[in-house]
């Protein structure tokens, strides 16, 4: 089931009034049933769709935050941000209004699991191939978002959300776009501009090098945070030393990541898998994977039989396919030898030297012939001359 902050904020606050559970929203649409989660801003209900036989759930901004605009239209951005977007792997949002007392609410997909964090805490590190396959497809969700001009920017272990769909287990949804950064062509009206530059947004454990710095952001920095997640999901622990958040993001500008093989002792990680992770970690975004789909490409090479063989095409040079040689029956060759090298290059190496064992018969045949016409020549030649 669902944990206190699965959908709302990671912040908690004691618990808010329970007065709508059993009222209706937006003239009888939804019946509010019971709460399932709460946060620093606000709270999440679960309510029942009558006219779609479905359930929803409904993020509420708390009442007493409906006269700041700043958070009102952060709320509201990210209703916005999140209905424009159809990836499966991204929670869905319904509808966007208010309460009768003010209070901003909308509706998304209702969900049962749990949330990554709540994961790894109670089970420990995922296996490779589990944490590897979750990740892929948070991806694409992410790389939907950020063609459509939206950096989350609050991406954590708590708002990828672990469910089941379509019988599918292990089917997450990314939640939370409260602080997504969206292009003005998404921003909508009465929207206002909640950050600018040199103001740091964010959690601190997940932030990248430069949202630590309140610089600019793009959607490499989403990729920074996308690394540090399966970087914990692998290893239970984040590749910093740090605890304190100031401390934490000085480390994400400074301090060199602990290599994934080294970070849990007798717990060892294929190379592949090594360099792909600290690839998404470089303190520059420039040396990042560019996009989430690249990243996502290189994460299915570090798959089960997946990593072999993407080390085998990178110590095989690029050759054109071999030419099936023509038979010649006077001859058999035998196929070259290969080996590696000490580098790793497969190189060929040539066969013995070749013997033309099959012209002996033939050879043999005509010399026996010779003789013979020699001696039949010497014969009649005698049968002359008496």
């Amino acid at each position: 089931m669902l944990g206190v902050a699965d959908y709302a904020s990671s912040v908690t606050i004691p618990a808010v009034s329970q007065s709508l559970i059993g009222q209706t929203v937006d003239a009888g649409e939804y019946c509010i049933t019971e709460r399932i989660g709460v946060g620093g801003m606000g709270a999440v209900y679960k309510a029942e769709q009558p006219s779609m036989n479905r359930l929803v759930a409904i993020k509420v901004l708390h009442s007493k935050f409906a006269n700041r605009d700043d958070l009102v239209s952060r709320f509201r951005r990210e209703a916005r941000a999140m209905s424009q977007l159809s990836h499966p792997n991204t929670a869905r949002v319904y509808k966007f209004g208010q309460l009768e007392d003010g209070a901003a609410y909308f509706v998304m997909d209702y969900m049962e699991g749990k949330n990554l964090a709540h994961v790894v805490r109670e089970h420990g590190p995922m296996e490779v191939d589990r944490a590897l396959n979750i990740m892929i497809q948070v991806c694409g969700a992410l790389d939907e978002a950020h063609r459509a001009g939206i950096i989350h920017r609050d991406l954590k272990p708590e708002n990828i959300f672990l469910t089941t769909q379509g019988g599918t287990s292990d089917f997450p949804k990314v939640l939370d776009f409260g602080l997504a950064k969206v292009s003005e062509k998404q921003m909508g009206r009465g929207s206002m501009m909640l950050t600018q530059e040199g103001m740091v947004f964010g959690t601190p454990e997940f932030m990248s090098p430069e949202q630590s710095m309140g610089e600019q952001l793009d959607r490499r920095s989403d990729i920074y945070s996308l690394g540090l997640i399966l970087y914990e999901l692998l290893t239970g622990k984040l590749p910093f030393d740090a605890t304190k958040p100031i401390d934490i993001m000085r480390a994400h500008v400074y301090d060199k990541a602990i290599p994934l093989d080294e970070r849990v002792s007798g717990k060892s990680f294929a190379p592949a898998l090594v360099e792909t992770i600290a690839k998404s970690l470089e303190k520059k975004k420039e040396d990042r994977y560019d996009t989430a789909l690249d990243f996502a490409a290189a994460l299915k090479g570090c798959l089960s039989g997946g990593i072999a063989n993407t080390a085998a095409r990178r110590a095989m040079p690029s050759q054109p396919a071999p030419q099936k040689a023509e038979a010649k029956p006077e001859a058999r060759t035998q196929p070259a030898k290969t080996r590696a090298d000490p580098s790793g290059t497969i190189q060929s190496q040539p066969g013995p030297p070749q013997v033309p064992v099959s012209n002996g018969p033939k050879v043999a045949l005509g010399i026996g012939a010779a003789i013979l016409l020699l001696l039949l020549g010497i014969w009649l030649g005698s049968l002359m001359a008496g």
